[in-house]
């Protein structure tokens, strides 16, 4: 890719007016198509709500943002000084859009076939590894499905930190089942959106014991 465009993609609008607003803009249509076309192909019996379930956990900010970090792309953002300060290299919002910036960039620079098959290498294994049993219910909810499935007792939350202004505050909260002796912690701009990554978190471990 050409050094520009690329840079372009990985330049947040706080370092500039040439940014990837408008990349992450034809991104945003490109990434949610590809995964929409996976699902569809994946998943010929699921059902139209079901798709749309699967796909929004696919595409949604957290999820992106993950996907960022596995790319490395936060450590090579370029960011005005007050992002730089507060952390934006570490902020799920602006990962996201580098994600969908840069899918957009290989789709200017190289051409649809390209982009379509960065963003389908990017996703297959994701869309692999989805239950669409799992799907429709939040990771709290799905938590709490689990251990009372078990006679275990409820998950229980508590709040380790708020740190940051008012208006961009990040919450850490930890989430233990106590009959399991299992405790993980998560962050997120609202303790809601911290609680239900926590209890993701709390899954994902329980899916690898298996």
């Amino acid at each position: 890719m050409d050094p520009q465009v690329a840079r372009q993609a990985l330049t947040h609008r706080s370092a500039g007016s040439r940014n990837n607003e408008r990349l992450e803009f034809l991104g945003d249509a490109l990434v949610n198509f590809v995964v929409a076309d996976e699902l569809y192909r994946q998943f010929p019996q699921v059902d139209e709500g079901t798709l749309t379930r699967m796909r929004a956990a696919l595409v949604r900010e957290s999820a992106l943002a993950e996907l960022a970090r596995e790319l490395n792309l936060g450590e090579q953002l370029i960011l005005g000084p007050g992002e730089m300060k507060s952390g934006g290299h570490r902020r799920d919002s602006i990962l996201a859009d580098a994600v969908e910036a840069l899918a957009a960039a290989t789709y200017v620079q190289d051409g649809m076939e390209p982009a379509l098959a960065l963003v389908r290498n990017w996703f297959a294994p994701r869309v692999l590894a989805l239950d669409p049993k799992w799907h429709g219910k939040d990771g709290k909810t799905r938590l709490q499905e689990w251990v009372q499935g078990r006679g275990l007792d409820l998950p229980a939350y508590q709040l380790v930190s708020a740190d940051g202004p008012e208006h961009a505050k990040t919450f850490v909260v930890s989430c233990e089942v106590a009959g399991l002796s299992l405790t993980k912690q998560a962050s997120g701009h609202s303790r809601k959106l911290a609680e239900t990554r926590a209890a993701e978190s709390v899954l994902a471990e329980l899916e690898s014991r298996k």
